[in-house]
């Protein structure tokens, strides 16, 4: 039977409006504040659970979420104290939308708003991570709106610090109600929680607002609590019905609720990279990442790293023998950036032999006497900037321009080079191959890339769709995934992905399916031995 809701109690300077809901242990209510005039939400513990214990957690929350105030995702906290009649309450932002769980029941998110949704929501499990806080009951009833239409994370009240040893007493009740949405740890005998469980719930979160309903509820079929909790200690994620979801959006979610904690994310930040890489893949909007700037710091094990979400031109370049030798820039646009063109390094003046290319050694010192650092394209250079007396056409002003020739020679040679690498791989050209012409005529070997490990293959109950995982065993920043079918007589497609993970739709039941996959890494350079995996 619910319990029935208290009276509001009369705090100075607020008017009591109506009742807003009614939780286990306490009462929010709508009142409007005097100065500054507002309306805001009071939260007062139930007066039947005011016991010293109970005072103390309730402070306890009320202190925690005053922490995360500052963020834009979690509700903010005004004040605190206790009332006339002995009841402690907290007051807080109004959020005057409809929660999650709300929302996700009477309309269908689409694909644009769960990415951004999950990406703010992140922000603010990270922040909290980031102050020592595991909130351990993320669920969509506990993600506000506010007047923005944005997401607030709230209800702190069994939130405990990062490094707690166990769960205080009585959290298992308290879960109760929040089963869909717990990671299996937590149903153990003394339930473990770490950052990766919070990634887990906020995994379910989001795939809930997908799907319409929890991950492991099976439409037709008995959702119990002992039903819910052997599905979620099994793994068995109920198959999304949808078909508008794309492999790697559901890749990024099976991970984030893997029954086995070492194979999650291992942060919230984590999580949200992977969801802003999916926002790429598809082209929508970026959603910023808002994190305190300690907890954004690029983990250890980063996957990909900063660099994995923005979009790197790739230019090919090709050697001329029509293209003459670049000028120097003249007094008048000197300072002026021009784009590079193609070179060709054409024999000593004097020689009557054919023009031919000649190897270019691109480590040129840099002349001292210029002032000038390394960039790329030419590097402008005024005489009068170096000597303001020196007179235009004197000797002295015209040798640091003859210096800047080779430097710009050898910096294209580069560009041509990483360029011609980078087209050959997403053009068509031979996958996992050890070396390339470059445009010397000799060949250019690629090392030092590692070949992918291979994490996993699992093939979908149907038998209609195999996924494969892998693992960069040294990330670099802009590193991609390049794979294609190789289970047919000739390669297939080549496509190009960020996350380690692809799924191979439209298989017929039994049908072996093999990939091959190799990492491409932002200066052109790719795996030596590319890694091939087949289903059985």
């Amino acid at each position: 039977m619910a319990r029935q809701a208290a009276q509001p109690p009369r705090i100075r300077g607020l008017e009591a409006e109506r009742l807003l809901g009614s939780g286990g242990f306490s009462d929010v209510f709508l009142y409007r504040q005097d100065l500054p005039r507002r309306q805001v939400a009071v939260k007062v513990l139930s007066l039947d659970e005011v016991t010293e214990s109970s005072r103390a957690a309730f402070v306890a929350e009320a202190n925690l979420m005053a922490q995360l105030s500052a963020h834009p995702y979690i509700v903010t906290i005004y004040n605190a104290a206790v009332a006339e009649d002995g009841r402690p309450y907290f007051v807080m932002e109004y959020c005057p939308g409809p929660s999650l769980s709300q929302q996700y029941r009477y309309r269908q998110f689409t694909i644009a708003d769960v990415l951004r949704t999950g990406i703010r929501l992140t922000s603010a499990v990270a922040t909290a991570h980031s102050a020592g806080i595991l909130h351990r009951d993320i669920k969509p009833a506990n993600v506000l709106t506010n007047a923005y239409g944005w997401p607030a994370l709230a209800d702190f009240g069994i939130s405990s610090a990062v490094d707690a040893d166990h769960s205080p007493a009585g959290e298992a009740q308290s879960l109760g109600m929040s089963i869909p949405w717990s990671p299996p740890e937590m149903f153990a005998d003394h339930p473990v929680a770490d950052v990766r469980s919070d990634v887990f719930s906020l995994a379910a979160t989001v795939c809930t607002l997908l799907a319409g309903r929890s991950p492991f509820e099976v439409p037709g079929q008995p959702n119990g609590a002992i039903d819910l909790i052997g599905r979620i200690e099994r793994g068995t994620v109920t198959p999304m019905e949808r078909t508008d979801v794309p492999p790697s959006l559901l890749a990024v979610l099976r991970r984030g609720m893997a029954s086995r904690r070492e194979d999650r994310f291992p942060s919230a930040i984590d999580f949200g990279r992977s969801l802003q890489r999916v926002e790429l893949e598809l082209s929508y909007s970026a959603t910023p990442l808002d994190v305190p700037n300690l907890a954004s710091a690029k983990p250890q094990n980063d996957d990909t790293g900063e660099d994995a979400t923005r979009i790197r031109p790739m230019t090919t370049v090709t050697p001329s023998k029509q293209t003459p030798p670049p000028q120097a820039p003249t007094d008048d646009d000197a300072t002026v950036a021009r784009p590079v063109k193609p070179v060709t390094a054409q024999p000593p003046r004097g020689d009557n032999s054919p023009a031919r290319p000649r190897p270019v050694t691109p480590q040129v010192p840099i002349p001292t006497d210029t002032g000038s650092t390394a960039r790329r394209g030419p590097v402008p250079v005024h005489p009068t900037e170096q000597n303001p007396d020196a007179a235009p056409q004197s000797e002295a002003s015209t040798k640091p321009r003859r210096r800047i020739l080779p430097i710009v020679i050898g910096v294209v040679a580069l560009i041509v080079v990483g360029g011609g690498v980078t087209a050959s791989l997403l053009l068509g050209g031979q996958q996992g191959t050890e070396e390339t012409q470059a445009p010397t005529g000799k060949p250019l070997i690629i090392t030092g890339v590692p070949t992918p490990e291979e994490r996993g293959i699992t093939v979908s109950e149907d038998g209609s769709s195999v996924t494969f995982e892998w693992a960069n065993p040294e990330p670099e920043d802009g590193d991609v995934f390049v794979w294609f079918r190789s289970d047919g007589a000739e390669p297939g497609d080549k496509h190009v992905v960020a996350e380690p993970t692809v799924t191979v739709a439209g298989v017929a039941d039994g049908d072996k399916v093999c990939v091959t996959v190799v990492i491409s890494r932002a200066n052109g350079k790719t795996s030596t031995d590319p890694l091939e995996m087949c289903s059985t």
